[in-house]
């Protein structure tokens, strides 16, 4: 009944539909970004009041066990290109689910953990990504708490992007006569100067007090560069 009703009521592009199972706080952000970035999304949640909550937000929504091969193969889960696992403190139910999605060879299986054990059992299991949001954010907001670094993404192995200040070794000189990358082991990849938008960074840009910078490279060297903002 509910394959035929997916199947009368929807038409899912292969290459950009998400399943998100989980509609808490991790799940229902993905799914919510997703939604507005254009693809079709499908939300899984044994909450009925989670599933109503998003039911106009989403291409659909379903209230169904998630951990059942069978259940998931009837909503029309084994179409889907992505699927993200974003259920909360349920260890059991996160890694049946994972096992559920990788039996119908989802290609590409995103599960939110909770801690490193869990992680690593979900890639044995057959997840392809795992994410640790409480961790990746405790690591953004340790960056930022000293003000020396405005925004903050690390993509993982100790590389990170940055916004900061312009440091004062570089005001008012073109950057090819600062030599960033040599002097402190980072990347200006863009300046923003007052009033403007963020440009690309080339040798010949000159960066005056005041402007931000987006640079690149290891953590713990972007903390040095950001550092010597008011050296």
């Amino acid at each position: 009944m509910l394959a035929n009703l997916l199947k009368t009521s929807l038409t899912f592009s292969k290459s950009d539909s998400v399943v998100v199972i989980g509609l808490g706080h991790f799940g229902g952000a993905v799914a919510q970004s997703l939604a507005r970035l254009g693809h079709d999304v499908m939300g899984i949640d044994r909450n009925p009041e989670l599933v109503q909550a998003w039911a106009d937000r989403l291409t659909h929504t379903v209230q169904a066990d998630s951990t059942s091969v069978n259940t998931l193969r009837q909503l029309g889960v084994a179409d889907f290109s992505h699927a993200i696992v974003g259920i909360g403190s349920d260890l059991s139910s996160s890694l049946m689910t994972v096992m559920a999605l990788t039996e119908l060879k989802i290609p590409d299986i995103w599960v939110k953990a909770f801690n490193t054990a869990h992680g690593q059992i979900a890639e044995r299991v057959g997840a392809h990504h795992v994410v640790y949001p409480e961790v990746e954010m405790g690591e953004r907001i340790a960056h930022l708490i000293t003000g020396r670094i405005i925004d903050y993404a690390d993509f993982g192995d100790g590389f990170a992007v940055a916004k900061i200040h312009a440091p004062v070794p570089t005001h008012n000189r073109p950057l090819a006569d600062c030599d960033v990358l040599q002097a402190f082991g980072v990347v200006v990849v863009g300046v923003k100067h007052a009033g403007e938008d963020f440009r690309a960074a080339t040798p010949a840009t000159v960066v005056a007090p005041g402007d931000m910078l987006i640079v690149a490279g290891s953590s713990r060297k972007i903390e040095e560069f950001a550092g010597r903002a008011n050296a």
